[in-house]
């Protein structure tokens, strides 16, 4: 009998996670993401050669734990902690007695707050979401449909700038728009004018890009970066940051419901 949410097919996530040697490859990734193949191959050695260092990232990269970008003529490969978020919450959580151990300190580290400035200067994640591009547009772009999933934050997105409002009107935050591609592409800059710290820090950049995979399904990759000279932002939106914000819009789109923290 399978306890998983209807429509989800957890099995690539757990064939992933079970050999040592894909969790080694998460583990580097983790410490920095954007390396090449040859980078993360070259701390096995002797030990595995290119090519079975590729066949063990494709099944990665089939589970959704990997992605891989192009960057001129390079091709990075990142970590996508959104399916060890979604396992946490649907197995973990509801079988504490029977939790696996890989998959605990995946989490563990994941959430860890001690994570290198590299690690965090470049920030992938990706969901698949039951909806169409244009109805996942309007959600990252009205107000009144982002203070349903995004910690009641109120965002508008216009050609030309983002702006945020908390509770009350407070300013969270105003910058630029770079790309405005509806409903493909939308890059904005990021400052957390909420919290004095990160305020003072300099703009950092995220990017939306919604692809249609299948009838009625997309992905939705976000991407934030430019994080290097701002440390205190880049933790803050790490991990359950940027996984919370992201699964609960999932949530609310296919179902209609936010997600309760507890």
């Amino acid at each position: 009998m399978n306890d998983a949410a209807p429509g989800i097919d957890d099995a690539p996530v757990f064939r992933a996670l079970a050999d040592p040697t894909r969790r080694r490859l998460l583990d580097l990734l983790l410490e920095a993401g954007g390396r090449t193949v040859g980078e993360v191959a070259a701390p096995f050695g002797a030990e595995m050669t290119r090519f079975g260092v590729m066949k063990h990232l494709r099944l990665l990269e089939e589970a959704g734990l990997v992605v891989s970008r192009r960057d001129g003529r390079a091709l990075r490969l990142y970590l996508n902690p959104v399916p060890i978020r979604e396992l946490s919450r649907r197995w973990l959580d509801k079988y504490t007695e029977r939790r696996a151990d890989a998959l605990i300190d995946l989490k563990r580290t994941l959430e860890d707050p001690v994570m290198t400035d590299r690690a965090l200067s470049t920030q992938l994640y990706q969901v698949f979401i039951r909806a169409t591009p244009d109805r996942i547009w309007q959600a990252i772009t009205d107000p009144e449909q982002t203070k349903q999933y995004f910690h009641h934050a109120e965002i508008t997105v216009t050609p030309d700038r983002m702006r945020s409002y908390g509770p009350g009107g407070a300013v969270y935050g105003d910058s630029a728009v770079e790309v405005w591609d509806p409903p493909r592409t939308l890059v904005y800059g990021w400052d957390s004018m909420y919290d004095p710290a990160m305020a003072a820090e300099p703009t950092s950049r995220v990017r939306f890009e919604i692809e249609e995979v299948a009838d009625g399904v997309c992905k939705l990759t976000l991407l934030h970066d430019r994080l290097e000279s701002s440390p205190i932002t880049a933790k803050s939106v790490s991990g359950d940051g940027w996984m919370f914000v992201l699964s609960n819009l999932k949530s609310w789109l296919e179902t209609g419901e936010s997600l309760q923290l507890a």
